[in-house]
């Protein structure tokens, strides 16, 4: 990789840049372009020198810092270091997950003079509901992608944390396509459920007859990724008896199959994911302190859904493309705005679910409220018979009950069972309530 913190004359640093393979470009402190190279016009267009770096990359009419993001421009020269940011970049392609670096130029009196800014596009997430894998544009989405970028490429151990139904074992999957290993297996292990002598036996495997059953040889899982990434999803539920074992397996690099006295070696990639605490884990003395501190290297938080609302716009058509292939999206404005309402307790993979069920239900009409959840309903509000308005007289909680079961009645298209679960009450209890209202 080529430096430019050495004294470097813009005509000089031009020709550099005709020997960068990643878009690059020439930059003065006051953002003007002054030199690009030819991916770099490929990228954005020929008409790029002489205007601002953000008007070209960004469509916006004022610096990047002054718009909601980090601008590394301003931080190299502010630290007179080379900095990283990622950035959602317009392009000749649409709207792109940018990795942007920027190095300093300095004149013979250490001054800086210019700024070299190199784009790296990113091939582990999109913006755009048409791509598989990681799909997202909010702020939330964009620190996480940082973070998976960084790590991708090296060899550090990952833990991922966030709430079930975040996709967690998907950023697995990312990191392990952008490592240099991704042409080598990549190994799942839902630790979850696991007992500690079925865990011992499906991690590091067994030889035939080393207990009741083991009727042949059996290759683990830690072989099976060999040269790989072994991703341990759900890490904090592991026995404490195996969490020693697993230390030992991190921290030596061998193993033994159960009933065997030989070691082996394991060559992989680790990746850790959990939904739990793990620091209050260690204060309770359920997680060893040693191994969270050796799986605690580069930890990444993943957004949950309510943080990253943004994101629905394209998460909706495209996990629609998923669930119903061939099927037009169409969702009425009172559907619409339940599902950018909800809170999503259950993530992504509740929200799929949701649009799964929909779809179902739709039989290829809009999507209304009558096709939604009915937790989703009363979260919202929506499609109550009384008005909420404050303006409004209050009625009383009874009355209110009454109105409610009325609507629910009317628009729930399941049984008087599904119903009541959905309520939760009782079928009996259910029943006595419809009796009350159709008496009073």
């Amino acid at each position: 990789m080529t430096e430019f913190t050495a004294t470097t004359s813009p005509p000089e640093t031009g020709e550099l840049l005709s020997a960068i393979s990643e878009p690059a470009a020439l930059l003065t402190p006051e953002y003007r372009i002054v030199a690009a190279n030819e991916a770099y016009h490929a990228l954005y267009g020929d008409n790029v020198i002489g205007r601002f770096c953000y008007e070209v990359s960004h469509h916006f009419n004022t610096p990047c810092d002054r718009a909601g993001e980090s601008c590394p421009l301003d931080g190299t020269c502010a630290s007179n270091t080379k900095k990283r940011v990622l950035h959602l970049h317009h392009t000749e392609h649409g709207e792109e997950h940018v990795d942007v670096e920027t190095h300093p130029v300095h004149d013979e009196h250490g001054n800086i003079t210019h700024v070299v800014e190199i784009m790296r596009h990113s091939t582990i997430a999109s913006a755009t509901p048409e791509a598989q894998g990681l799909i997202g544009r909010s702020q939330a989405f964009s620190r996480m992608l940082d973070l998976v970028q960084r790590v991708a490429p090296t060899d550090a151990t990952a833990l991922l944390l966030g709430e079930t139904g975040v996709g967690k074992e998907m950023v697995a999957q990312a990191v392990h396509q952008a490592s240099e290993r991704h042409d080598k297996p990549f190994v799942p292990v839902e630790c979850s459920g696991l007992t500690e002598s079925l865990f011992e036996s499906e991690l590091f495997g067994h030889e035939k007859g080393a207990f009741t059953g083991a009727l042949a040889q059996k290759r683990g899982l830690v072989e099976a990724a060999s040269g790989g990434t072994l991703f341990l999803d759900e890490i904090g539920d592991i026995p404490l008896p195996m969490q020693v074992k697993l230390l030992r397996l991190l921290e030596t690099s061998t193993f033994r199959r159960v009933g065997s006295t030989e070691p082996r070696q394991a060559k992989f990639r680790l990746i850790c994911a959990t939904h739990r605490n793990l620091k209050d884990m260690v204060k309770d003395g359920r997680f060893r302190e040693d191994l969270y501190f050796r799986i605690n290297i580069f930890p990444i938080l993943l957004p949950s859904l309510r943080e990253r609302v943004d994101d629905l716009a394209v998460l909706i058509p495209s996990i629609w493309q998923r669930v119903a292939p061939g099927q037009e999206l169409s969702i009425d404005d009172d559907a619409r705005r339940m599902l950018y309402a909800y809170a999503y307790p259950g993530n992504i993979r509740e929200l799929r679910n949701i649009l799964e069920r929909a779809a179902l239900l739709a039989d290829g009409n809009p999507i209304t409220p009558d096709c939604l959840p009915m937790e989703m309903v009363l979260q919202s509000g929506n499609g109550l018979d009384f008005e909420t308005e404050l303006s409004e007289p209050l009625v009383t909680l009874e009355e209110a009950e009454q109105r409610y079961l009325k609507n629910a009645l009317a628009r729930f298209k399941g049984t008087r069972k599904e119903l009541a679960d959905k309520l939760g009450l009782s079928e009996r209890k259910l029943y006595r309530k419809i009796q009350a209202l159709n008496t009073d």
